[in-house]
């Protein structure tokens, strides 16, 4: 074998080495192939809005308390927002529900974001659209604070449930966030405030 088909043996491999890493870190194909997701809303009936915002860990007493237990879960709303584009184009709507059992969830629905590799749901106390209102940059600021990871992204398009941990102090957080940890960026925010 000659000199010079060794150096482009050696190029060819290289190269074909260098396209699969390429391929299995950035995944390309998740940016033409959609996962899907339709979790059904709590039965739980919503009886109010919060009063206390994130920082409400009780369930409110009725203004007239029946003797009975109501037949049905309810729920409040604490905290909803609309989502805004971050490093992909986003939208939907989270909201954050308080159980009549005091349990905490958040709900996503009609989620519509670009798929990728390593997507996470998180609360964080960074704001919405970063510091900078959504410029270059604020899409990597989210992990810079405190966040509660709430699980993978069980779609990118659709409606689904994540349930909050019950030790989780939810008063110093401003925005739910999907976020891809490969790339330590997010695709999409909203905010809670």
């Amino acid at each position: 074998m000659t000199r010079t088909r060794a150096t482009l043996l050696a190029v060819g491999v290289v190269l074909v080495v260098v396209v699969a890493v390429g391929l299995l870190v950035f995944q390309p194909w998740l940016l033409v192939v959609d996962d899907t997701v339709d979790e059904a809303d709590e039965v739980g009936q919503v009886v109010g809005t919060a009063s206390g915002g994130l920082s409400q860990t009780a369930f409110p007493t009725p203004a007239s308390p029946s003797t009975s237990a109501p037949a049905d879960p309810q729920r409040v709303e604490l905290a909803a927002a609309d989502f805004i584009d971050a490093e992909h184009e986003t939208s939907g709507r989270a909201i954050l529900y308080l159980r009549d059992d005091g349990s905490r969830y958040l709900r996503l629905e009609d989620l519509d974001t670009s798929n990728g590799p390593d997507l996470h749901v998180w609360i964080t106390d960074q704001p919405s659209g970063g510091d900078c209102g959504g410029c270059f940059g604020s899409w990597m600021s989210y992990d810079d604070g405190r966040y509660v990871e709430l699980g993978g992204l069980k779609g990118n398009q659709g409606s689904q449930n994540y349930e909050i941990p019950a030790g989780v102090e939810l008063a110093a957080m401003r925005s739910v966030v999907i976020w891809c940890d490969r790339f330590n960026v997010a695709f999409g925010t909203a905010d809670l405030t």
